[in-house]
């Protein structure tokens, strides 16, 4: 029996489910909207989809990684990787406290590529897949460190 698309389904729960659940518990409210925003921060219509996106990314490359490198460096930065981003809304927007989020999304950025060098050799693909993750991450970086830097 072959047990891929249970993997895959099982990430695909976790990361998404987890992301949305997140995400829906930690709204950007009324402390958000005064805080003072960079030119480049981008509408808040936008980050939904653009997380989903990710989310749905982030769970393919978690199975894949599982499936074939399962005790790998790349798999415990996988992990790393997901801890850290699911703690950032929590920290930024519950507790409203953007300096300490900026220090979790910079030791995600970390991860992220952390993982993206440690699976190069091995799973060139999973690696490529989380460019677009490493770019975006980085955005958020810089738009929570200006964030913290006008407020």
């Amino acid at each position: 029996m072959n047990n891929k698309p249970l993997v895959y389904l099982a990430f695909l729960i976790l990361v998404l489910g987890g992301g949305l659940l997140i995400g829906a518990n930690n709204v950007p409210g009324d402390w958000y909207q005064s805080l003072a925003k960079p030119s480049f921060n981008p509408p808040n219509w936008l980050f939904a989809p653009v997380w989903s996106v990710l989310y749905v990314v982030i769970a393919v490359v978690g199975a894949r990684t599982w499936l074939s490198l399962r005790r790998s460096m790349g798999m415990r930065l996988w992990y790393a990787q997901l801890v850290l981003n699911f703690a950032w809304s929590p920290i930024f927007f519950g507790l409203q406290d953007p300096t300490s989020a900026l220090i979790v999304i910079l030791c995600l950025l970390v991860a992220v590529g952390g993982f993206i060098a440690a699976s190069w050799r091995q799973d060139r693909t999973a690696a490529l897949l989380f460019l677009p993750y490493l770019a975006w991450v980085a955005f958020a970086t810089a738009l929570n460190g200006a964030i913290v830097t006008l407020n």
